[in-house]
């Protein structure tokens, strides 16, 4: 069932892609042209690929609960998490 969840959310979405770069672009830079939808399902799994690949979000199997700091600093003392906001501060201010 998933599967074709998958496959209806990719169609739909290049179908959205579609309409918007016909909409959009043609009309605001000379020499782009229509999409077909075809073109638009493959710059979407283009744009997908380049901008984190196919990872499953935060549900799926390996969520560990956020980034690796998340835990160090939960794990923290009142003492230490201010010495710890301290570095931090000294290291982004600007010199």
């Amino acid at each position: 069932m998933f599967p074709l969840i998958g496959l209806a959310f990719v169609a739909a979405g290049g179908f959205a892609v579609m309409l918007l770069w016909n909409a959009i672009l043609p009309s605001i830079i000379s020499g782009v042209g229509a999409l077909t939808y075809l073109k638009a399902v493959g710059l979407l799994i283009l744009c997908r690929i380049l901008a984190g690949g196919f990872r499953r979000g935060a549900a799926g199997p390996g969520y560990k609960g956020g980034p690796p700091w998340r835990q160090k600093t939960m794990n923290m003392s009142d003492e230490e998490r201010e010495e710890f906001r301290a570095q931090w501060k000294e290291r982004c201010e600007k010199k």
